[in-house]
């Protein structure tokens, strides 16, 4: 199985965690699965941004993006190269580490 890395994020897991996860199964479900609450207000209907990651080692190893997240990931706070939803990033076999941006686009969410 491959394992995701999850680098240290002051409030969702502060030391940081390696999670295993399945092959097909997205990001998003892999971290909540095991406790790291990532935010996902449009219940990873890909319809917002808050659930974006940005994917430091193994971004090539995902399919490509489709134009629809793309269009939803050009309204992500602080976007890179390397920035997925991770409701639509599946895992494809291979390990991935992770970076929780600090914050997300929310105008409900009361952690900004």
């Amino acid at each position: 199985m491959p394992q995701i890395v999850f680098l240290p994020h002051a409030e969702l897991c502060p030391e940081g965690m390696v999670v295993e996860a399945r092959d097909g199964e997205s990001i998003l479900d892999a971290a909540l699965r095991n406790g790291i609450d990532i935010e996902h207000a449009c219940e990873m209907s890909c319809a917002c941004t808050t659930c974006h990651v940005i994917v430091r080692e193994g971004f090539d190893s995902l399919e490509e993006s489709d134009e629809l997240e793309d269009d939803m990931l050009d309204k992500a706070w602080g976007l890179e190269h390397e920035s997925r939803l991770s409701c639509q990033a599946l895992v494809a076999g291979e390990d991935l580490t992770v970076e929780i941006p600090k914050y997300t686009i929310n105008q409900v969410s009361e952690r900004q």
